[in-house]
């Protein structure tokens, strides 16, 4: 566990799983790219599911994040890499991500959000 504002620990395998749901949510659902839109959409209790990557520089960019999407009720889970979550939705980059629509990867995200609340106990 590497930056501040990592709550809790997710396993390579779910950290893998998160990233082809993102990809797959961003080819057939709806999602925001980068910190401003993210943090907007999650203001508004839009979001469905934040991802948050452990790697930004400086961590103040998103380290507002997890406890934004806790005071809204809304899931969210960490990812290793910022080069990774930005590829899977078209950036060279994505400090976060926020899912609208999961689309196609409803079931996806079904399940890392129950595997995500069983690490946060």
């Amino acid at each position: 566990m590497g930056a501040i504002y990592v709550r809790f620990e997710v396993p390579k395998e779910l950290q893998d799983k998160l990233y082809s749901a993102v990809e797959l949510s961003h080819e057939t659902g709806k999602i925001r790219k980068g910190t401003n839109e993210v943090t907007k959409v999650v203001e508004r209790g839009n979001a469905k599911f934040v991802v948050i990557a452990e790697d930004v520089n400086p961590p103040e960019i998103v380290a507002h994040l997890p406890l934004l999407c806790e005071e809204k009720g809304i899931p969210y889970g960490y990812v290793a890499s910022k080069q990774e979550l930005g590829k899977r939705v078209g950036l060279k980059s994505a400090a976060s991500v926020g899912i609208l629509d999961f689309g196609k990867s409803e079931e996806a995200f079904k399940e890392i959000i129950e595997q995500i609340n069983s690490l946060k106990k």
